[in-house]
């Protein structure tokens, strides 16, 4: 018989990221979508923010993600931008190019969190550092900047 699995409160998840050396503190940043309790969690220069999930007892993990890992730039937690060429760290005042060191403690991050939070790891997020945005350089320019003709399937004034 499949034994059930624990589900820690939120409290007792923060407990535990306490325990692995995980520096915790109450975020109050803008953009935490109205998250009440949402906590910041640092480790050696990367961190995101968890709040407590909306799911009831046995439904899920007792806290989601609200802001991706990060590196922490001037207090802020940056953005991973993807170029295609090459990842930048974008905050609200700064882009700067992305270190190796930088994107294997992002990595390493975000692995001890799934890690402790039991979150599931995915398959692509175990090859390397996934980004929050993707912006090509060659693409850029070639938005759509006339209207779509008419199509088929649309019905027109005369029928």
């Amino acid at each position: 018989m499949a034994r059930k699995g624990k589900n820690p409160s939120f409290d007792q998840l923060i407990d535990s990221l306490r325990a692995q050396s995980f520096e915790v503190v109450p975020y109050s940043g803008a953009g935490h979508s109205g998250k009440a309790g949402a906590m910041q969690v640092t480790k050696s220069g990367v961190s995101a923010v968890l709040a407590p999930s909306g799911a009831g007892k046995g439904e899920g993990s007792a806290a989601s993600l609200v802001v991706t890992p990060g590196v922490l730039v001037k207090g802020e937690i940056a953005r991973l931008l993807d170029r295609g060429y090459q990842k930048f760290l974008k905050t609200s005042q700064y882009e700067l190019p992305a270190t190796a060191p930088q994107l294997q403690a992002i990595h390493t991050f975000t692995e001890e969190l799934n890690l402790v939070t039991g979150t599931m790891g995915l398959y692509n997020e175990s090859l390397g550092t996934t980004s929050d945005l993707y912006q090509y350089d060659r693409l850029r320019g070639r938005e759509i900047s006339t209207p779509a003709g008419r199509r088929p399937w649309e019905l027109t004034a005369g029928h």
